[in-house]
Formats: structure tokens, C-alpha cells, sequence
């Protein structure tokens, strides 16, 4: 991967693509764009694709160069992602934006991968049905797979993995292969759907999806209500989900976010821990639901619940609580933000949030916790002034201590944003000689490395190999 092979590359894809080539420095800035702390590193080009064809032509080209490869849906992975550590090409699909097939008879969807969740909700509205995963952004469907989201939604109807039936990816040589089908469940061979989604760009791009779909419930009430403190909070949820109550969404905000979230959107919550919820079904599950949790929460001493299933209502603060990372960032304005997430099982959830409370305290960082608590996973969004090294490393071992309190109560040191380049160690720690395996998947699908390279793998574990040594592990599986 030299600087003349990657310039090679760039030449021929701007004679193959023409002004759909950009060497702009805007353009190229904006393809490196993260939020999560990680300084920014430019590709030396971006591509705007527009058929599977196109990616597949512009990898065959980057292939015989050696050049980098970084897939680009909308840009808003927390992880560095779509960083270009090594320069080279960015491909962006965010043009491959249609919807190419509704099948509503059996609840799926063909998209290309620039399609976002909101754009698919709305083509979808006369159907009766809707896709689920609600990462908070309005996130491409490609970029979503491609990092297994979940998002508020996930207690109910799971995340990208169990939403994804299939999908169409250009490898790194080129080739174009199809995963999966149509059918609800399959026993042919590898699941190399589940493969590729989560493998974050370093296996293959995404260039189309099928795409499971659920019915719009005839009734959904939210609910809302604080509590004296987190833990409280936290173990209201785990009852919750003890005693079977089906509730499709839990949210988490601690009292440093509500009070962030009372100046941002100019609200009155009370600055307590908050729980939001909402309850799907029908007009009488969904009012029984309501009523058990309630119960469930004056056991664990909450004073305010109160439910409603105004549709006005229910936008206005869910639109609350996906602003919440915006109202963060309030808090501190121009600050560097690290965000971070964690992921634990629900018997440990208050364990592990009130032992990150209190390491912030002890910290003395500027931290707020929001999260989707009905599965045990939640976030802080780390605030620090720029140019406040101190500060930054302090934030950089309150993360490291943790992922790994995470891990140690037999958690995940990610439970929705990814490793990209910050959470490569940690991988190592949570999944041992596992990471092994990984590696030798990688090297037989892309034994150049040009394909996200920098990724999941830190060049500590061979996360930065030359491809010298593994050349021949391609041409025996395509032999």
C-alpha cells in the first residue's frame, strides 16, 4: 500500500467515473467525519457509487493496486469507522438509495444500502408496516448492517442481525455474492449474512439488503417516570422484563442528561433518573402493560409515572431522547465528546451503572449516561475543553476501566457502536483466542487488507498485515 499505488488507483477510477471522483479536501474531510473522539483521517479520494456494478468495478481496480477501500453510508458510526487511516479510496453509496421491492404479504424489503430508516418508514406507511431498528440517527440501512445496530427498539424486536435475511456484497476482489434469501429461516450452509453483518466494512460492502418487516401495532402508549436514583431505575427495567411485561422500549437517562436534555429542547422533566417507555399491542394489552409496569415502578419508588398514547406526545419525547447526544454536547459547547458504550446482562445492569456513576464522580469528568436499558446496554457521553490533555486521559481511562467492568460482569465491551479503531484492544480482552479466528477469516477474504483496513484489528494484532504472507489464501477458495 504505497502512496504511488494508491495514486494509480485514484487516476484510473477518474477516468473510469469522471466528476463522481472527488479529490475536493471538503469532500474528502467529510468522509472522515466521527463524533466519537477519534481525530479525523482523509482518503485521498471518494467515489459516489451508483450500482452494485460500479462497486464492484471500482474494487477490482483498487484490488490490482493495493490500494484502501472505506465504504461510507451516512457517516454517523461512533467507532472511526469510516476513518482512512491509510488513505486511499472511499467508496460513498449513500446514491444507491432505492427501495427496490416491497413484499408485504411476507414482510420484507429489498433496499440498496443507501437507503435510510426514516426514508423506508415512509414508503412503507401504506403497508401497515414498519422497520424497527431505531438507532437515534437517521442512519443508512448499509451503514447500519455493516455495524449490527440496535438502537431503542431492540427489546422488543432485536437488532440489525435478527432484521437483515439477506444480503448482496462485493468482495475484495470484485466478486459479487448473494447471502441468504427470502425464507424465515434457513439450514444451507454457512450463515454468511450473519458474517458479513457486524463485520464493519473489513469483509465485503453491502450493496443491497433484504430486510425483515413488522406490523404496525394497533395501539403504542408511552410512559414516563423518574426515580431517587439510577439503580432504582435500573432495576425497575430488569423487574420489568422479569415478569414478562412485552414492552418494546426502555430508555434510560441519568440526571446530568435530563437536566441537559431541560435546557436543550426546553422541557420540565424532573432532574431525577427517567425512565421512557413505550408499550405495543392492542387498546387493552397495551393499558395493562402500562399498569404493570407501574406497579413495577412504585415498588422500586417511583413518584411521577405517567403513560399517554397521544401520538404528539409520545414524538415530543422521543424526540427528547434522541436529541440527547446534541444536549450533551450543550453542556460543554466546543468541547471533544467521547462516546462510549457498554453492554452487560440484565441481572448486572444496576451493578455496573451505579459503579460507572461513581467512577465519574471519582473521576471527576463530565459524563452523562443514557441508555437502552432493556437489554442492558447504555452509553456515556464524555465531555472534555479542547486541549485538555489531562482531562482527555482521564476520559481514556474511565472508557478502558469501563469496557473492562463490562466484560469482567460478563458483558460486552460494545453492545451497538462497534470496535472501528477505539475498541480494538478490548476485543482482544473480551473475546481471547476467539480474536485468532477472526483474523484468519479477514485474511482469507481479503488478503491485500484493503478493504477497511485499520478496522477491529489494531496493527498490535496483525490488524495492519501487507497481505505478503497470506497472497495464496484467495485463489485456493476461488480455485
Amino acid at each position: 500500500m504505497t502512496a504511488r499505488a494508491i495514486a494509480a488507483a485514484v487516476s484510473s477510477l477518474e477516468a473510469a467515473f469522471g466528476e463522481r471522483l472527488s479529490r475536493h479536501e471538503a469532500v474528502r474531510e467529510q468522509h472522515s467525519h466521527t463524533v466519537a473522539g477519534h481525530a479525523g483521517q482523509w482518503p485521498d479520494a471518494v467515489l459516489f457509487a451508483r450500482s452494485t456494478d460500479e462497486v464492484a468495478e471500482a474494487v477490482r481496480t483498487c484490488a490490482r493496486h493495493r490500494c484502501p477501500i472505506v465504504p461510507f453510508g451516512i457517516g454517523s458510526s461512533l467507532e472511526g469507522q469510516v476513518n482512512a487511516p491509510l488513505g486511499g479510496v472511499s467508496i460513498d453509496l449513500t446514491q444507491m438509495d432505492r427501495v427496490l421491492a416491497i413484499n408485504a404479504m411476507d414482510m420484507d424489503v429489498r433496499v440498496q444500502p443507501g437507503v435510510t430508516r426514516r426514508q423506508l418508514n415512509e414508503e412503507l406507511r401504506a403497508t401497515g408496516l414498519f422497520f424497527p431498528i431505531d438507532p437515534g440517527a437517521d442512519a443508512s440501512l448499509g451503514g447500519m448492517a455493516a455495524t449490527r445496530a440496535s438502537g431503542t427498539n431492540a427489546v422488543r424486536y432485536g437488532t440489525m442481525k435478527d432484521a437483515v435475511l439477506a444480503v448482496e456484497a462485493v468482495m475484495a476482489d470484485g466478486r459479487v455474492i448473494r447471502t441468504g434469501g427470502r425464507a424465515r429461516k434457513s439450514a444451507a450452509g454457512y450463515d454468511l449474512t450473519r458474517l458479513l453483518v457486524g463485520s464493519e466494512g473489513t469483509l465485503g460492502i453491502i450493496t443491497e439488503l433484504t430486510i425483515r418487516l413488522h406490523g404496525i401495532p394497533e395501539a403504542v402508549a408511552g410512559g414516563i417516570c423518574s426515580f431517587r436514583s439510577i439503580g432504582d431505575a435500573c432495576r425497575a427495567a430488569t423487574d420489568c422484563l422479569l415478569h414478562g411485561i412485552p414492552v418494546a422500549r426502555i430508555e434510560l437517562l441519568d440526571d446530568v442528561q435530563v437536566r441537559a436534555c431541560n435546557a436543550y429542547s426546553d422541557c420540565s422533566l424532573p432532574e431525577q433518573p427517567l425512565l421512557l417507555l413505550e408499550f405495543h399491542g392492542s387498546e387493552a394489552s397495551v393499558d395493562e402493560q402500562s399498569g404493570q409496569f407501574e406497579a413495577i415502578a412504585h415498588q422500586h419508588g417511583a413518584e411521577n409515572f405517567a403513560a399517554s398514547s397521544d401520538p404528539d406526545e409520545r414524538t415530543r419525547l422521543w424526540k427528547v431522547r434522541h436529541d440527547a447526544y446534541w444536549a450533551a454536547r450543550a453542556l460543554m459547547p466546543s468541547a471533544d465528546v467521547t462516546i462510549t458504550d457498554v453492554c452487560v446482562p440484565i441481572s448486572r445492569l444496576a451493578e455496573c451503572v451505579e459503579a460507572t456513576q461513581a467512577d465519574i464522580a471519582e473521576s471527576g469528568i463530565t459524563a452523562p449516561i443514557v441508555g437502552h436499558v432493556g437489554d442492558g446496554n447504555f452509553h456515556c457521553i464524555a465531555l472534555a475543553p479542547k486541549h485538555d490533555a489531562v482531562l482527555a486521559e482521564t476520559i481514556l481511562e474511565f472508557s478502558r476501566r469501563l469496557s473492562q467492568r463490562a466484560i469482567d460482569m460478563g458483558g460486552t465491551c460494545t453492545g451497538e457502536h462497534g470496535i472501528g479503531q477505539g475498541k480494538c484492544d478490548y476485543l482482544l480482552a473480551e473475546a481471547g483466542d476467539a480474536v485468532l479466528t477472526m483474523q484468519a477469516i479477514k485474511r482469507a477474504l481479503d488478503p491485500d487488507n484493503i478493504l477497511n483496513p485499520g478496522k477491529i484489528f489494531s496493527p498490535s494484532q496483525g490488524g495492519a498485515y501487507d497481505g505478503s504472507d497470506s497472497s495464496s489464501a484467495m485463489t485456493a477458495l476461488t480455485s
